[in-house]
């Protein structure tokens, strides 16, 4: 248990910590990387970037590019975070193939047996199904109920485990769901920028301002491909990661019914 509640400590202290060290890193990236005078002509990172100089370009996107990089930077974070959470939740081997050995060992009412592999196994799967043969083990005890009383016992307690379970599985999943659709709108809003700047030139009197004029639309152009690549990683690995987890509680389901059908059909 103590163990438990330090890896929950440590995960919210990470999580709180992701988002402003991500933001220091990506404004780091923007002015110190991308800034440096030797992407630009004379070293004046006010002036052109050098032809080809894809930092420098970048670095004319403006003050949204740093946002941008953020919110890529957490997508990233948490999408290595969410791989290696819900890998350990999967357990040691094979979810299906766990699965399938716990269904054979409760075929056979060897229930010891079961949960010793769910001791081998470890992981969210096996601490649902463990829990499901413990309640079993009561319920053969317990003279006071009836059959059908048992079985909803064994049920909930496979219920109520489940849920345990499931908000460290999803966990931050919504945070990347979000970043989804708030890189998009400030890419979006990169692009309006950019383009009021372009307008901006060509509404100068006399000749437009070829330089502001390519700037404005150099920074329309790179927000709008940062934050559409951004968001689309970002619903990419939702996707990943809600698909894993429902495996997860699909595996979780099939042993649970296993369970509750073999204590239905030994006790009469």
């Amino acid at each position: 248990m103590e163990k438990s509640g330090n890896s929950t400590s440590f995960k919210s202290i990470f999580n709180a910590l992701v988002i402003p060290i991500s933001l220091g890193i990506g404004i780091a990236i923007f002015l110190l990387i991308m800034g440096a005078p030797e992407n630009f002509k004379n070293g004046n990172s006010a002036g052109e970037p050098l032809p080809g100089n894809y930092f420098g370009m970048i670095y004319k996107g403006g003050f949204v590019v740093p946002l941008l990089m953020t919110l890529l930077l957490i997508v990233l974070i948490f999408s290595v975070e969410r791989f290696i959470s819900i890998t350990s939740a999967s357990g040691k081997s094979s979810v299906v193939k766990f699965v399938r050995s716990i269904k054979s060992y409760l075929s056979k009412g060897q229930m010891q047996e079961a949960m010793n592999l769910c001791d081998k196994q470890k992981g969210s799967v096996a601490n649902v199904i463990k829990s499901g043969l413990h309640k079993y083990q009561e319920m053969e005890a317990d003279q006071a109920l009836t059959k059908d009383q048992k079985i909803l016992a064994i049920q909930k307690e496979i219920e109520e485990a489940t849920a345990l379970e499931l908000p460290g599985l999803q966990q931050n999943l919504v945070v990347i769901a979000t970043i989804s659709t708030v890189a998009t709108l400030m890419a979006l809003l990169g692009t309006v920028l950019g383009m009021i700047r372009a307008f901006a030139a060509m509404a100068n009197s006399g000749s437009p301002d070829s330089v502001a004029l390519a700037n404005g639309i150099s920074e329309a152009l790179i927000n709008t491909a940062l934050g559409i690549g951004t968001a689309t990683l970002a619903v990419i690995m939702y996707n990943v990661f809600t698909t894993k987890i429902d495996k997860l509680t699909f595996s979780i389901d099939e042993a649970g019914f296993s369970i509750v059908q073999t204590y239905a059909a030994n006790h009469k």
